[in-house]
């Protein structure tokens, strides 16, 4: 399966990098005491939240963007008023860097998330350090006590944990973990197959304490409109807007679907 090789890769980037390594990225980690732009309060402004990505290929669709300018694509975001910037930083099957999240958190002034397949606490750690607001934690990737540890790390660093689901029992081990965001998946990862209809079939399985955020396969004013209606708090579009030649008019076109 697709997923099982991206977490295996994942895993030997991590044990690659010296222990002593690891754990200083940890301390320094801890140590930090710059500013970060709150990923929660974006979430927690009215309306229905745009998370835009960056994202230069991906396993199933290989490459998306032949030329990728991604700072100049982070900025058109903004400038057409998107409200937080997904960077995809996994190297092998996404063509991402850490570096890439690192200039784009230094450059524009909206929440940041690290968007990789996160499996040791040295890797939460560094997206603090590269000046991420947030980070991804995918449930069917990690045991119940990682989750709940690297939740945990995170808050303690002042970042926030999207965790991403894709099952209504997934929901439920998010939720005992103490996730705060809860990210619905319409991909399965295990074939990378998608189904808009995910998100607003669990929904409602999510507490209302949580934020929620729909992840993947949203490509219209109508879908918007549907996640609008749901109760989401934000959606992550990736491909529908990195395939758009015009980045300020793609983002225009889905903002209809939330102003109906």
């Amino acid at each position: 399966m697709i997923l099982d090789q991206l977490v295996q890769a994942s895993q030997q980037r991590v044990q690659k990098v010296p222990v002593r390594e690891r754990v200083k990225r940890i301390q320094q980690a801890r140590k930090m005491t710059t500013p970060v732009l709150s990923f929660e309060a974006m979430l927690a402004q009215p309306g229905l939240q745009l998370i835009g990505e960056v994202k230069r290929a991906s396993p199933s669709k290989g490459l998306i963007a032949a030329e990728f300018d991604y700072l100049q694509i982070a900025q058109d975001y903004v400038a057409a008023g998107i409200d937080a910037i997904s960077v995809l930083t996994e190297p092998r099957y996404f063509k991402g860097q850490l570096s890439y999240l690192q200039a784009i958190a230094q450059t524009v002034s909206v929440p940041t998330l690290r968007k990789d397949f996160i499996v040791a606490a040295s890797q939460i750690a560094s997206a603090r350090l590269a000046g991420a607001s947030a980070v991804l934690l995918i449930v069917s990737i990690l045991t119940p006590a990682q989750l709940k540890a690297f939740i945990t790390l995170a808050h303690e660093l002042n970042l926030s944990a999207l965790v991403e689901v894709h099952t209504t029992a997934e929901i439920q081990l998010a939720v005992a973990a103490g996730a705060r965001i809860i990210g619905i998946n319409n991909r399965n990862l295990t074939d990378f197959s998608v189904d808009f209809a995910t998100s607003c079939q669990l929904r409602q399985a999510v507490p209302a304490e949580c934020y929620v955020v729909a992840e993947s396969g949203i490509q219209t004013a109508t879908q918007v409109q549907q996640l609008a209606a749901a109760g989401f708090d934000a959606m992550l579009v990736g491909e529908t807007l990195m395939r758009a030649p015009d980045k300020g008019q793609a983002v225009m076109q889905l903002r209809a679907g939330v102003r109906g």
